[in-house]
Protein backbone atom coordinates (compact mmCIF):
# COMPACT_ATOMS: atom_id res chain seq x y z
CA UNK A 1 0.00 0.00 0.00
CA UNK A 2 0.47 3.95 -0.28
CA UNK A 3 1.49 4.50 3.22
CA UNK A 4 4.07 1.54 3.56
CA UNK A 5 5.81 2.48 1.03
CA UNK A 6 6.11 5.97 2.20
CA UNK A 7 6.79 4.94 5.59
CA UNK A 8 9.81 2.92 4.38
CA UNK A 9 11.19 5.71 2.20
CA UNK A 10 10.91 7.61 5.35
CA UNK A 11 12.81 5.41 7.36
CA UNK A 12 15.24 5.38 4.66
CA UNK A 13 15.71 9.40 4.33
CA UNK A 14 16.14 9.30 8.15
CA UNK A 15 18.38 6.63 8.54
CA UNK A 16 20.72 8.56 5.93
CA UNK A 17 19.85 12.33 7.48
CA UNK A 18 20.74 11.19 11.27
CA UNK A 19 23.71 8.93 10.37
CA UNK A 20 25.50 11.44 7.52
CA UNK A 21 28.92 12.04 9.60
CA UNK A 22 29.06 8.43 10.27
CA UNK A 23 28.62 7.62 6.57
CA UNK A 24 31.45 10.64 5.95
CA UNK A 25 33.98 8.98 8.02
CA UNK A 26 33.77 5.54 7.42
CA UNK A 27 33.86 5.95 3.79
CA UNK A 28 36.04 8.49 3.89
CA UNK A 29 38.45 5.68 5.70
CA UNK A 30 37.93 2.72 3.65
CA UNK A 31 39.16 5.18 0.65
CA UNK A 32 42.16 6.55 3.03
CA UNK A 33 41.35 9.68 2.24
CA UNK A 34 38.30 11.07 0.27
CA UNK A 35 36.84 14.87 0.45
CA UNK A 36 33.64 15.08 3.01
CA UNK A 37 32.37 16.94 0.65
CA UNK A 38 32.78 14.51 -2.09
CA UNK A 39 30.58 12.12 0.24
CA UNK A 40 28.10 14.66 0.86
CA UNK A 41 27.56 16.43 -2.81
CA UNK A 42 27.67 12.92 -4.62
CA UNK A 43 26.47 10.28 -2.09
CA UNK A 44 24.33 11.92 0.53
CA UNK A 45 22.82 14.34 -1.69
CA UNK A 46 22.06 12.69 -4.68
CA UNK A 47 20.70 9.87 -2.35
CA UNK A 48 18.28 12.16 -0.40
CA UNK A 49 16.74 13.78 -3.82
CA UNK A 50 16.54 10.66 -5.10
CA UNK A 51 14.12 9.44 -1.99
CA UNK A 52 12.14 13.22 -2.16
CA UNK A 53 11.54 12.76 -5.63
CA UNK A 54 10.08 9.06 -5.16
CA UNK A 55 8.08 9.97 -2.66
CA UNK A 56 6.81 13.24 -4.41
CA UNK A 57 5.48 10.74 -7.35
CA UNK A 58 4.96 7.44 -5.87
CA UNK A 59 1.05 7.99 -5.70
CA UNK A 60 1.48 8.84 -9.65
CA UNK A 61 3.30 5.82 -10.07
CA UNK A 62 0.96 3.78 -8.23
CA UNK A 63 -2.18 4.64 -10.31
CA UNK A 64 -3.84 2.62 -12.28
CA UNK A 65 -3.93 3.12 -16.00
CA UNK A 66 -6.34 3.21 -18.60
CA UNK A 67 -5.61 1.30 -22.09
CA UNK A 68 -6.90 1.66 -25.32
CA UNK A 69 -9.13 -1.98 -26.33
CA UNK A 70 -9.70 -3.16 -29.60
CA UNK A 71 -12.51 -1.86 -31.68
CA UNK A 72 -13.73 -5.69 -31.40
CA UNK A 73 -13.24 -6.41 -28.12
CA UNK A 74 -15.73 -3.04 -27.19
CA UNK A 75 -17.66 -2.55 -25.00
CA UNK A 76 -14.47 -4.25 -22.76
CA UNK A 77 -12.21 -2.13 -21.11
CA UNK A 78 -8.45 -2.95 -20.41
CA UNK A 79 -6.57 -1.43 -17.39
CA UNK A 80 -2.86 -1.59 -16.37
CA UNK A 81 -2.28 -2.14 -12.64
CA UNK A 82 1.09 -2.37 -11.38
CA UNK A 83 2.64 -5.12 -9.16
CA UNK A 84 5.40 -5.25 -6.83
CA UNK A 85 8.26 -8.04 -8.48
CA UNK A 86 8.78 -9.42 -5.04
CA UNK A 87 12.29 -9.67 -3.54
CA UNK A 88 15.01 -7.26 -5.34
CA UNK A 89 18.90 -8.26 -4.83
CA UNK A 90 21.17 -5.12 -5.05
CA UNK A 91 25.12 -5.91 -5.55
CA UNK A 92 27.11 -3.33 -4.49
CA UNK A 93 30.20 -1.49 -6.11
CA UNK A 94 32.94 0.40 -3.84
CA UNK A 95 33.36 3.02 -5.89
CA UNK A 96 30.39 4.96 -4.53
CA UNK A 97 29.30 2.41 -2.24
CA UNK A 98 26.62 5.00 -0.46
CA UNK A 99 24.45 6.05 -3.27
CA UNK A 100 25.02 3.11 -5.41
CA UNK A 101 23.13 0.81 -2.60
CA UNK A 102 20.75 3.69 -1.79
CA UNK A 103 19.45 4.76 -5.75
CA UNK A 104 18.21 1.10 -6.18
CA UNK A 105 17.30 0.68 -2.90
CA UNK A 106 14.74 3.63 -3.05
CA UNK A 107 13.87 1.83 -6.41
CA UNK A 108 12.73 -0.95 -5.05
CA UNK A 109 10.89 -0.02 -2.43
CA UNK A 110 9.05 2.29 -3.68
CA UNK A 111 7.68 0.08 -6.31
CA UNK A 112 6.71 -1.96 -2.93
CA UNK A 113 9.55 -4.88 -3.16
CA UNK A 114 11.55 -6.29 -0.58
CA UNK A 115 15.21 -5.72 -0.68
CA UNK A 116 18.85 -7.91 0.29
CA UNK A 117 21.55 -5.82 -0.96
CA UNK A 118 25.16 -7.48 -0.96
CA UNK A 119 27.80 -4.74 0.43
CA UNK A 120 31.55 -4.60 -1.17
CA UNK A 121 34.24 -6.13 0.35
CA UNK A 122 36.50 -3.02 -0.73
CA UNK A 123 34.79 -0.51 1.80
CA UNK A 124 34.54 -2.50 4.57
CA UNK A 125 34.16 0.16 7.10
CA UNK A 126 31.25 1.83 5.38
CA UNK A 127 29.36 -2.03 4.26
CA UNK A 128 30.00 -3.18 7.86
CA UNK A 129 27.87 0.45 9.25
CA UNK A 130 25.21 0.47 6.69
CA UNK A 131 24.15 -3.58 7.52
CA UNK A 132 23.78 -2.11 11.21
CA UNK A 133 22.10 0.85 9.71
CA UNK A 134 19.66 -0.95 8.06
CA UNK A 135 18.99 -3.79 10.54
CA UNK A 136 17.93 -0.45 12.86
CA UNK A 137 16.05 1.29 10.64
CA UNK A 138 13.79 -2.05 9.12
CA UNK A 139 13.01 -5.32 10.05
CA UNK A 140 14.55 -8.28 8.47
CA UNK A 141 11.76 -9.30 6.35
CA UNK A 142 11.87 -5.78 4.98
CA UNK A 143 15.37 -4.78 4.03
CA UNK A 144 18.63 -6.63 4.63
CA UNK A 145 22.08 -5.94 4.15
CA UNK A 146 24.93 -8.57 4.34
CA UNK A 147 28.65 -8.25 3.75
CA UNK A 148 31.05 -11.14 2.72
CA UNK A 149 33.72 -12.04 0.24
CA UNK A 150 33.46 -13.14 -3.30
CA UNK A 151 32.11 -16.46 -2.23
CA UNK A 152 29.49 -14.56 -0.28
CA UNK A 153 29.08 -12.32 -3.48
CA UNK A 154 28.64 -15.66 -5.36
CA UNK A 155 26.36 -17.42 -3.07
CA UNK A 156 24.32 -14.24 -3.29
CA UNK A 157 23.94 -13.90 -7.03
CA UNK A 158 22.55 -17.67 -6.69
CA UNK A 159 19.82 -17.21 -4.62
CA UNK A 160 16.18 -17.02 -6.85
CA UNK A 161 15.74 -12.91 -6.86
CA UNK A 162 12.48 -11.63 -8.90
CA UNK A 163 14.72 -9.58 -9.81
CA UNK A 164 18.70 -8.41 -9.55
CA UNK A 165 20.44 -5.20 -10.00
CA UNK A 166 24.46 -5.48 -10.31
CA UNK A 167 26.78 -2.56 -10.88
CA UNK A 168 30.82 -3.42 -11.39
CA UNK A 169 32.72 -4.60 -14.17
CA UNK A 170 31.95 -6.71 -17.36
CA UNK A 171 33.65 -9.39 -16.35
CA UNK A 172 32.13 -9.52 -13.13
CA UNK A 173 28.85 -8.52 -14.93
CA UNK A 174 28.73 -11.83 -17.12
CA UNK A 175 29.69 -13.96 -14.07
CA UNK A 176 26.44 -12.24 -12.05
CA UNK A 177 24.29 -12.88 -15.59
CA UNK A 178 25.52 -16.56 -15.41
CA UNK A 179 24.26 -17.41 -11.84
CA UNK A 180 21.09 -15.99 -12.05
CA UNK A 181 20.17 -17.57 -15.15
CA UNK A 182 19.79 -20.52 -13.01
CA UNK A 183 16.84 -19.34 -11.60
CA UNK A 184 15.59 -17.60 -14.67
CA UNK A 185 16.44 -14.31 -12.34
CA UNK A 186 16.09 -10.52 -14.54
CA UNK A 187 19.27 -9.04 -14.39
CA UNK A 188 20.22 -5.42 -14.34
CA UNK A 189 23.60 -4.90 -14.94
CA UNK A 190 25.37 -1.42 -14.75
CA UNK A 191 28.99 -1.70 -16.28
CA UNK A 192 30.76 1.56 -16.93
CA UNK A 193 32.70 1.44 -20.11
CA UNK A 194 34.97 3.52 -22.20
CA UNK A 195 33.12 6.87 -21.83
CA UNK A 196 34.09 9.42 -24.87
CA UNK A 197 34.58 13.48 -24.71
CA UNK A 198 34.56 14.53 -27.88
CA UNK A 199 35.71 18.57 -28.18
CA UNK A 200 34.94 20.88 -30.73
CA UNK A 201 36.96 24.31 -31.40
CA UNK A 202 33.33 25.73 -31.24
CA UNK A 203 33.47 25.91 -27.58
CA UNK A 204 36.38 27.82 -25.26
CA UNK A 205 39.33 25.59 -24.85
CA UNK A 206 39.81 26.45 -20.79
CA UNK A 207 35.97 26.34 -20.11
CA UNK A 208 36.11 22.85 -21.63
CA UNK A 209 39.15 21.77 -20.18
CA UNK A 210 38.33 22.72 -16.49
CA UNK A 211 34.39 21.13 -16.89
CA UNK A 212 35.81 17.68 -18.07
CA UNK A 213 39.26 17.68 -15.47
CA UNK A 214 36.16 18.18 -12.86
CA UNK A 215 34.33 15.16 -14.28
CA UNK A 216 37.71 13.45 -14.49
CA UNK A 217 39.10 14.40 -11.05
CA UNK A 218 36.00 13.79 -8.74
CA UNK A 219 36.48 10.71 -6.44
CA UNK A 220 40.33 10.68 -8.60
CA UNK A 221 38.09 9.00 -11.55
CA UNK A 222 36.68 6.15 -9.90
CA UNK A 223 33.52 7.18 -11.35
CA UNK A 224 31.87 5.02 -14.26
CA UNK A 225 30.52 8.12 -15.72
CA UNK A 226 33.91 9.73 -15.78
CA UNK A 227 35.10 10.71 -18.82
CA UNK A 228 37.54 8.04 -19.81
CA UNK A 229 39.19 9.51 -23.11
CA UNK A 230 39.31 13.16 -24.81
CA UNK A 231 38.69 13.34 -28.43
CA UNK A 232 40.36 16.93 -29.63
CA UNK A 233 41.11 18.47 -33.37
CA UNK A 234 44.68 17.54 -33.95
CA UNK A 235 45.66 21.24 -33.86
CA UNK A 236 44.51 21.69 -29.93
CA UNK A 237 45.78 18.91 -28.91
CA UNK A 238 48.90 20.73 -27.20
CA UNK A 239 46.60 23.11 -26.07
CA UNK A 240 44.17 21.24 -24.85
CA UNK A 241 46.69 19.02 -22.43
CA UNK A 242 48.09 22.73 -21.39
CA UNK A 243 44.21 23.48 -20.68
CA UNK A 244 43.96 20.45 -18.66
CA UNK A 245 47.17 20.96 -16.19
CA UNK A 246 45.80 24.66 -15.54
CA UNK A 247 42.60 23.20 -14.40
CA UNK A 248 44.52 21.00 -12.62
CA UNK A 249 46.25 22.98 -11.07
CA UNK A 250 43.38 25.26 -9.64
CA UNK A 251 41.37 22.75 -8.23
CA UNK A 252 44.31 20.74 -6.00
CA UNK A 253 47.16 23.13 -6.02
CA UNK A 254 48.70 20.81 -3.43
CA UNK A 255 48.71 16.77 -3.72
CA UNK A 256 50.33 15.20 -0.67
CA UNK A 257 48.46 17.17 1.65
CA UNK A 258 45.44 17.99 0.31
CA UNK A 259 42.26 16.34 2.23
CA UNK A 260 40.20 16.83 -1.24
CA UNK A 261 41.95 14.74 -3.48
CA UNK A 262 40.56 11.31 -2.79
CA UNK A 263 43.22 8.53 -3.20
CA UNK A 264 42.56 5.16 -5.20
CA UNK A 265 40.36 2.61 -2.98
CA UNK A 266 43.55 -0.14 -2.70
CA UNK A 267 46.49 -1.11 -3.74
CA UNK A 268 45.35 -3.67 -6.22
CA UNK A 269 43.58 -0.83 -8.03
CA UNK A 270 46.65 1.65 -7.91
CA UNK A 271 49.02 -1.29 -8.98
CA UNK A 272 46.86 -1.63 -11.95
CA UNK A 273 46.66 1.65 -13.28
CA UNK A 274 50.15 2.51 -12.65
CA UNK A 275 50.95 -0.79 -14.72
CA UNK A 276 48.55 0.90 -17.18
CA UNK A 277 50.72 4.27 -17.53
CA UNK A 278 53.64 2.12 -17.63
CA UNK A 279 52.47 -0.36 -20.97
CA UNK A 280 51.56 2.79 -22.45
CA UNK A 281 54.97 4.47 -22.41
CA UNK A 282 56.67 1.33 -23.07
CA UNK A 283 54.41 1.43 -26.20
CA UNK A 284 55.58 4.93 -27.24
CA UNK A 285 52.70 7.12 -25.53
CA UNK A 286 53.66 10.49 -24.37
CA UNK A 287 52.92 11.10 -20.07
CA UNK A 288 52.51 14.30 -19.45
CA UNK A 289 52.07 15.52 -15.92
CA UNK A 290 49.04 17.51 -14.94
CA UNK A 291 50.47 18.49 -11.89
CA UNK A 292 53.31 19.26 -10.03
CA UNK A 293 53.49 16.96 -6.96
CA UNK A 294 54.79 13.05 -7.95
CA UNK A 295 52.35 10.14 -6.75
CA UNK A 296 52.50 9.05 -3.65
CA UNK A 297 52.77 5.56 -3.97
CA UNK A 298 52.33 5.24 -0.07
CA UNK A 299 49.04 7.08 0.14
CA UNK A 300 48.07 5.60 -3.05
CA UNK A 301 47.57 9.53 -4.18
CA UNK A 302 47.90 8.82 -8.26
CA UNK A 303 49.21 11.96 -9.80
CA UNK A 304 47.01 13.01 -12.76
CA UNK A 305 48.17 12.52 -16.44
CA UNK A 306 47.29 13.45 -19.77
CA UNK A 307 48.36 10.61 -22.54
CA UNK A 308 49.22 11.12 -26.08
CA UNK A 309 50.46 9.51 -29.38
CA UNK A 310 48.09 6.46 -28.38
CA UNK A 311 47.66 3.63 -29.80
CA UNK A 312 44.83 0.61 -29.45
CA UNK A 313 47.25 -2.10 -28.45
CA UNK A 314 47.98 -0.29 -25.10
CA UNK A 315 45.70 -0.89 -21.80
CA UNK A 316 44.78 2.42 -21.55
CA UNK A 317 42.48 2.45 -24.61
CA UNK A 318 40.86 -1.52 -24.09
CA UNK A 319 40.37 -0.89 -20.50
CA UNK A 320 37.86 1.10 -18.48
CA UNK A 321 40.31 3.39 -16.59
CA UNK A 322 38.92 4.15 -13.47
CA UNK A 323 41.80 6.52 -12.50
CA UNK A 324 42.97 10.21 -12.59
CA UNK A 325 44.40 9.41 -15.78
CA UNK A 326 43.10 10.79 -19.41
CA UNK A 327 44.08 9.63 -22.79
CA UNK A 328 43.70 12.48 -25.45
CA UNK A 329 43.33 11.35 -29.31
CA UNK A 330 43.48 13.66 -31.92
CA UNK A 331 40.63 13.68 -35.43
CA UNK A 332 40.52 15.77 -38.15
CA UNK A 333 36.65 16.00 -38.90
CA UNK A 334 33.38 15.35 -36.65
CA UNK A 335 33.09 12.24 -39.01
CA UNK A 336 35.81 11.14 -38.28
CA UNK A 337 35.70 11.48 -34.10
CA UNK A 338 32.21 10.38 -34.70
CA UNK A 339 33.44 6.77 -36.54
CA UNK A 340 36.00 6.61 -33.82
CA UNK A 341 33.62 6.11 -30.67
CA UNK A 342 31.01 3.96 -33.06
CA UNK A 343 34.15 1.78 -34.03
CA UNK A 344 34.22 0.74 -30.27
CA UNK A 345 31.93 -0.49 -27.68
CA UNK A 346 29.21 1.50 -27.23
CA UNK A 347 29.63 3.94 -24.06
CA UNK A 348 28.16 4.66 -20.85
CA UNK A 349 28.04 7.87 -20.82
CA UNK A 350 29.22 10.34 -24.19
CA UNK A 351 30.17 14.27 -23.58
CA UNK A 352 30.10 16.96 -26.49
CA UNK A 353 31.74 20.05 -25.86
CA UNK A 354 30.67 22.50 -28.77
CA UNK A 355 27.99 25.16 -29.95
CA UNK A 356 27.28 23.93 -33.37
CA UNK A 357 23.92 22.44 -33.33
CA UNK A 358 24.00 20.24 -36.76
CA UNK A 359 27.19 19.07 -35.56
CA UNK A 360 25.51 18.44 -31.73
CA UNK A 361 22.85 16.62 -33.88
CA UNK A 362 24.88 14.41 -35.43
CA UNK A 363 26.60 13.25 -32.57
CA UNK A 364 23.25 12.51 -30.94
CA UNK A 365 21.67 10.87 -33.83
CA UNK A 366 24.19 8.59 -35.11
CA UNK A 367 26.41 7.10 -31.90
CA UNK A 368 24.50 5.39 -29.16
CA UNK A 369 25.37 5.53 -25.27
CA UNK A 370 23.99 5.59 -21.79
CA UNK A 371 23.47 9.14 -21.55
CA UNK A 372 24.70 12.30 -22.76
CA UNK A 373 25.63 15.06 -21.01
CA UNK A 374 26.37 18.60 -23.56
CA UNK A 375 28.93 20.75 -22.52
CA UNK A 376 29.87 19.21 -18.73
CA UNK A 377 30.32 16.08 -17.64
CA UNK A 378 27.77 13.67 -15.42
CA UNK A 379 25.16 15.74 -14.74
CA UNK A 380 22.78 13.68 -16.98
CA UNK A 381 23.17 10.97 -14.05
CA UNK A 382 21.47 12.81 -11.66
CA UNK A 383 18.43 13.89 -13.65
CA UNK A 384 15.87 11.65 -11.25
CA UNK A 385 13.34 11.79 -14.25
CA UNK A 386 15.80 10.53 -16.82
CA UNK A 387 16.45 6.52 -17.93
CA UNK A 388 20.03 5.96 -16.97
CA UNK A 389 22.17 3.41 -18.99
CA UNK A 390 22.23 1.60 -22.41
Amino acid sequence: PLAVRRDRLDRLRRMLRDNAEGIRDAIGADFGVRAREETQLLELFTSLEGIAHARRHLRRWMRTERRAVAWWSLPGRARLMRQPLGVAGIIVPWNYPLFLAVSPLTAALAAGNRVMLKMSEFTPRFGALFESLVAHAFSADEVVAVNGDTAVAKAFAALPFDHLLFTGSTGVGRDVMKAASANLTPVTLELGGKSPAIVTESFDLAETARRLMYGKLMNAGQTCVAPDYALVPEALVGPFVEACRAATLTFYPTLATNPQYTSIINERQFRRLSACIQDARDKGATIHALHDEATDAERRRLSPVAVTNTGDDMRLMQEEIFGPVLPVVGYGSIEEAIAYVNARPRPLALYYFGTESAELDAVLVRTISGGVTVNNTSFHVAQEDLPFGV
